[in-house]
């Protein structure tokens, strides 16, 4: 597979309505740690060597500010902006200095669907942590998406992701050897599907489930092992109800990959998951998947 410039899913950015409540979730329960401060945004890294993969905004309402990637070299930058305006997209800022925590050097595009996607070179690491039940980076993110072959072509023509596998609702696209970084959901609008952070292993997707549910907050899909992908899965509607997945074992792929559809990924009548044994996805899950937009630029 031909190397993305995309790099690797680095963090996300999202706007909370109580700052402060949020980042106390996020670190005393899902397990991040607060590495930087401003007035009004925390930023929290999981136990990888990413500066922060989760920055907290403080923001009248729930909202998606950015999802960001880390590219391997300066120039991809350029070819990241280059390829943008080529094939629908719009370059919004850079490449230039990032004024937050972290640094580096970034281009900010918005895609063909309003997203605010940035890409980082030069990026601030921490020397990994060795932390068992901590998150160690984000693994991917879903996004809901009105017109999904417009969305994939961008995707793959101007940040050379790949088509991993299609389902009935979904297209799963990498940038790397993991099996999706992004994934786009057929859906009415254009929102945020979820989150997902990856964990050491099952043992810790369990063990996370578990401080959840002492701490109030339902498992609302799961515990369950997906098809494409073959990751382990636990999700949980968090502060402000953006959906939060705990997911392990994340499938590796290389070009020798075949690429699946519809046909290939499915389950008998009442079955939610590999192994047969999660419940369907809940009421309350189901409409957070639908509901936080990203900011408009």
């Amino acid at each position: 597979m031909p190397a993305s410039p995309a790099g690797q899913l680095r963090s996300i950015a999202i706007g909370v309505t109580d700052l402060e409540a949020a980042e106390r979730f996020y670190t005393s329960t899902w397990n991040l740690e607060t590495v930087a401060r401003t007035p009004d945004a925390a930023y929290l890294r999981g136990s990888g060597s990413f500066h922060h993969i989760l920055a907290l905004h403080r923001s009248s309402k729930p909202e998606v500010r950015n999802v960001s990637f880390s590219v391997a070299a300066a120039a991809d930058l350029e070819t990241i902006a280059a390829r943008t305006q080529q094939h629908g997209g719009r370059v919004l800022a850079g490449p230039q200095p990032v004024e937050e925590p972290g640094g580096g050097t970034a281009v900010v595009i918005a895609d063909p669907q309003g997203r605010i996607l940035r890409f980082v070179h030069g990026d601030a690491r921490h020397p990994g942590v060795a932390q068992r039940d901590a998150p160690e980076r984000i693994t991917h993110v879903v996004f809901n998406s009105a017109d999904v072959a417009v969305a994939q072509r961008f995707f793959e023509e101007a940040l050379g992701f790949c088509l991993s596998d299609r389902t009935k609702i979904m297209a799963f696209m990498r940038c790397n050897s993991d099996h999706h970084s992004i994934a786009l959901a057929d859906s009415d609008s254009d929102t945020l599907n979820h989150i997902a952070f990856v964990m050491p292993d099952l043992d810790a997707v369990m063990r996370g489930a578990g401080r959840m549910l002492d701490a109030g907050w339902p498992i609302e899909w799961g515990v369950g092992r997906h098809g494409p992908g073959n990751n382990v899965f636990s999700y949980f509607v968090g502060p402000d109800d953006f959906v939060i997945e705990y997911t392990a074992d994340v499938l590796q792929v290389d070009d020798s990959y075949q690429t699946g559809g519809p046909s290939d990924w499915t389950w008998p009548a009442g079955r939610f998951d590999q192994w047969g044994v999660s419940k369907p996805p809940s009421d309350r899950i189901k409409q957070a998947q639908k509901k936080i937009r990203f900011i408009e630029h």
